[in-house]
């Protein structure tokens, strides 16, 4: 019996506790969990790297250089692809944008000029940008200006699409241009921007334009209101009644000092790429505007332009001491003034 006894206590030290069931599951759990979320984490980094590696994609294919090699090699230096802040060119982004800038003087067809070439759908003229005197205040900010005009982030009521084949604006000379000439003939040189000279023949003629439209942003003939340019015959009929008298005492000595000024305009730009137009010709021979396309390197259209003429017909109509300017003139440099004459 006592052997019995010691046998049943032997077996029973030697079989090991009965572990808790609840414990081993914890443990199958957390172990589960673990290994789960160590997976899920390996997969959200492939995932990132993925992402990353498509958008690295994109951007390299974003950026790769437009084919130029269909291009004459003189015409690179002018070709641009601009890439604007404000909005994407999408499937332009690889066509050629032209920058040009129109030089010229007040009241000698700028505007007129400026909406034939707004007539057409590819190239976008802003403006006279620079008559506000903040914008032209030193070189830096003219250049800064400058740089939101053919980066395509300015935009007016002339701003086309993103397909604009030629991008530029409306400069006076004596709106900064002339005193900063130095750093805005380096800076046209080097973007590649072409200049269209634009000047009247007969400074007579733009002389009683600026006394008109000097007289009428005082008087507002038109119901209250100051209009530079007009789009009805009934309107530049109404402006036209007025008749300036001119200041013979002066009237060379002014007319000599406009003519300088053109003179020492063209003087001061003749390194750029250029081209010299005058409003009359270009009023009287329309053939000029296809230079002006061909020089712009863009498609040919018909441009047109809303514009009137204020002032049509013989001078004597516009002057009221028209006799007293005829003997000032007559024997002068300037007598074919009183002579010449064209309609729009």
């Amino acid at each position: 019996m006592e052997t019995s006894r010691s046998n049943s206590q032997d077996i029973l030290a030697g079989k090991a506790p009965k572990r808790s069931p609840l414990l081993l599951r914890s443990t199958v759990v957390l172990f589960t969990l673990f290994c789960g979320l160590y997976m899920f984490s390996i997969c959200i980094k492939q995932t990132r790297f993925s992402s990353a590696s498509k958008l690295l994609n994109i951007r390299v294919i974003h950026d790769q250089p437009c084919n130029t090699s269909v291009f004459e090699e003189k015409e690179l230096p002018y070709l641009h692809f601009p890439k604007p802040t404000t909005f994407r060119r999408k499937e332009c982004a690889c066509n050629p944008v032209r920058y040009f800038v129109i030089l010229s003087m007040q009241r000698s067809g700028s505007g007129w000029f400026e909406t034939l070439l707004n007539s057409h759908m590819n190239i976008s003229s802003n403006g006279e940008i620079f008559g506000n005197k903040d914008r032209r205040s030193n070189a830096s900010t003219v250049v800064k200006v400058l740089d939101q005009v053919y980066n395509l982030d300015w935009f007016s009521s002339a701003s086309k699409n993103e397909c604009s084949a030629a991008v530029g604006l409306k400069w006076m000379l004596n709106q900064g241009a002339m005193v900063n000439h130095k750093e805005v003939v380096e800076y046209f040189n080097r973007r590649g921007v072409s200049v269209i000279f634009l000047f009247r023949r007969n400074l007579l003629r733009r002389m009683i334009s600026m006394h008109a439209n000097a007289y009428d942003k005082n008087v507002k003939l038109l119901n209250g209101t100051h209009k530079s340019h007009v789009h009805s015959p009934k309107e530049a009929q109404i402006l036209a009644q007025y008749k300036p008298k001119i200041n013979t005492t002066d009237l060379v000595s002014n007319l000599m000092e406009v003519q300088g000024t053109a003179r020492r305009g063209l003087e001061l730009f003749k390194s750029t790429r250029h081209i010299v137009l005058y409003y009359e010709d270009v009023v009287s021979n329309r053939t000029k505007l296809v230079d002006v396309l061909e020089f712009l390197k863009v498609p040919y259209r018909d441009l047109t332009s809303r514009q009137v003429k204020i002032h049509s017909g013989p001078l004597s109509q516009h002057i009221s001491n028209w006799e007293d300017v005829k003997k000032a003139l007559n024997g002068t440099s300037f007598e074919s003034y009183l002579k010449e004459d064209y309609r729009l």
